[in-house]
């Protein structure tokens, strides 16, 4: 039996270093594999252009809507706690497949050509005048504990090219986990919502201020409501979430 186990633990291990050497080949894009015409960017135009496909979904919440211009009516009924929202797609193949690498495989160098994603993404709605770019950006922490097993924190690796990009402050540890919690994906939206209660902390004065706070995936928002909340008690202005994918 142990044998057995050992024997798929490392056929697992192979197909992972296999897959993640695929994904470094330099100069190709990640997606699909074809020559880059500048490798920075890490995805080609084309595979960009397939990524980012219009989206019909509220402003605010970033749920399916008829106008993007306007709050959908579940957010006239009930708004979330943050006021807009920017996110490439919904959570699935390809762009899912990449974020799992990010965070799962240790591939850290994704982390600038996702970003370049959202940035794209952001840099639209603004043009459009259905975003402003805020003061600041904020990314989710990770505890300590669960950002030393990983090495990084995904979050942080997204907003700090985003920051430079569009020249505004980035503050890596503005937001504080004061306790390690489950992970938000075993849980139910209830047990989220509770599983959230009290664990951060801000760190920085906020007052006035507009911020966005920057993470990976938001699914049920609870963790980015948590946070906007937060900041909304501690006096900032608006709230924006960023986020490489919007689960729909």
């Amino acid at each position: 039996m142990f044998a057995t186990t050992a024997h798929s633990s490392v056929t697992v291990l192979i197909f992972i270093s296999k897959e993640n050497a695929m994904l470094a080949i330099p100069g190709r894009c990640w997606l699909c594999r074809l020559p880059l015409a500048r490798p920075t960017w890490g995805i080609c135009s084309c595979c960009t252009a397939s990524l980012l496909q219009p989206l019909a979904c509220c402003l605010q919440c970033g749920l399916p809507a008829l106008s993007g211009h306007l709050p959908c009516g579940r957010c006239l009924q009930r708004a979330p706690e943050w006021d807009a929202i920017a996110y490439v797609t919904d959570y699935l193949p390809p762009l899912s497949t990449l974020i799992h690498h990010l965070k799962f495989t240790g591939t850290p160098s994704l982390a600038p050509a996702l970003a370049r994603l959202l940035l794209l993404r952001i840099l639209a709605a603004s043009r459009e005048g259905r975003l402003h770019l805020p003061d600041a950006i904020l990314s989710v922490p990770l505890h300590h504990t669960r950002a030393w097993r990983r090495g990084y924190n995904q979050s942080a690796l997204i907003a700090t090219p985003l920051s430079r990009w569009l020249g505004l402050e980035h503050y890596p540890s503005a937001i504080k986990r004061i306790r390690a919690s489950p992970a938000q994906h075993t849980l139910t939206a209830k047990e989220r919502k509770r599983n959230l209660k009290g664990i951060f902390r801000v760190e920085i004065p906020v007052a006035g201020r507009h911020m966005a706070i920057v993470d990976d995936v938001v699914t049920t928002g609870s963790t980015v409501a948590e946070i906007a909340r937060l900041l909304k008690r501690q006096g900032a202005a608006t709230v924006q979430v960023w986020c490489l994918c919007r689960t729909l």
